[in-house]
């Protein structure tokens, strides 16, 4: 999900588990080191604290890897700039990846970050309880057309009549437009990115996740690959997943250092706000199976909203991505 400008200065203008008992091998020689570069979704937030922690950490290192890490001039642009080789692994959304997918690029998920939904409906107006409360509002978005069909299910979830809402575009400028009370609500912006920052704000917003409301569970952040690149350099993206799923069980178990390693590489977060939104976020950066390692994606549930994208039309063809577009064999403990 292209993400939305954060409300507050602090990130609006600032703005990686292996199997259990996996012995972690010793630091490999720089000039032995294999090269992966990772392409950011966006700015470096609180969504990336494995990443920094696993970089902090040595993980990287200690699996043979020299990982740069680079944000996007343009965060709509990043698939293609993978797609051109301007980097190895990106971080992506997984409806974006259908979307470029059904138009013929050949790019895979090799893992998932955020393995639920982080985009929400979110209002600040005391009269909004529930969907209900919407009919003969307005809702903000951000222009992106599979936002607009979320809010088309959600409205027929709950019996809302569609055209009895009005969709205004907002951009990103979602929380300037709840605050301005220029809409009602929002569909658009992150729980734990700008729900955060309006709690912490004393702003009591209420907050609905997009699985909350008919809308088939996704993995809202995806670790995005070229085919060509998986297929000839298997065992560093292996090598990659594993370490970052590191950095993200160091950040489980020791979110104060985590998120200090993240401010560390983005001194312009507001610390407070990260670690916040770090232990906020920290469920959702694991599967709900317990016994399935980090990163693993549901082939069914990408069936699903792979349908569910088709049905909307969002995408040209039926995906079948639960097959196509993912893979978990670099993940710990699983194979090709």
């Amino acid at each position: 999900m292209k993400r939305a400008l954060a409300l507050f200065a602090v990130c609006a203008t600032a703005l990686g588990l292996a199997a259990c008992g996996e012995k972690k091998e010793t630091t490999t020689p720089a000039a032995q080191k294999h090269t992966i570069t990772l392409l950011l979704d966006y700015l470096p937030n609180p969504d990336h604290v494995g990443i920094y922690a696993a970089l902090a950490n040595g993980d990287f290192d200690e699996a043979g890897l020299d990982v740069k890490v680079e944000t996007p001039s343009d965060p709509a642009g990043v698939l293609k700039l993978l797609e051109a080789g301007r980097a190895d692994i990106a971080i992506s959304y997984e409806p974006e990846l259908l979307i470029a997918r059904d138009k013929g690029a050949q790019i895979v998920s090799v893992g998932a970050i955020a393995q639920a939904p982080l985009t929400s409906l979110m209002t600040l107006d005391r009269r909004v309880r529930d969907v209900t409360d919407l009919r003969g509002g307005r809702v903000g978005t951000a222009g992106i057309p599979y936002q607009s069909a979320y809010l088309r299910t959600i409205l027929e979830t709950a019996s809302v009549p569609v055209d009895s809402v009005k969709e205004t575009s907002v951009g990103f400028n979602l929380v300037p437009a709840m605050l301005s009370r220029r809409v009602d609500a929002t569909l658009g912006a992150f729980w734990n990115v700008e729900g955060i920052q309006l709690e912490r704000a004393r702003r009591n917003p209420r907050i609905w996740r997009m699985d909350e409301l008919g809308v088939p569970t996704y993995d809202e952040l995806v670790l995005a690959s070229t085919k060509d690149f998986v297929g000839e350099h298997g065992d560093d993206v292996r090598a990659f997943v594993q370490a970052l799923a590191r950095g993200y069980e160091a950040a489980r178990a020791d979110p104060q250092a985590a998120t200090d390693a993240l401010v560390q590489a983005a001194p312009d977060l507001d610390a407070g706000f990260a670690l916040a939104s770090v232990r906020a976020s920290l469920p959702v950066f694991f599967p709900e199976d317990a016994s399935k390692p980090w990163g693993f994606q549901v082939p069914t549930e990408w069936d699903r909203y792979g349908d569910w994208m088709y049905e909307n039309g969002l995408l040209d063809r039926r995906p079948q991505a639960g097959a196509a577009a993912i893979t978990n064999e670099f993940l710990a403990g699983q194979s090709g």
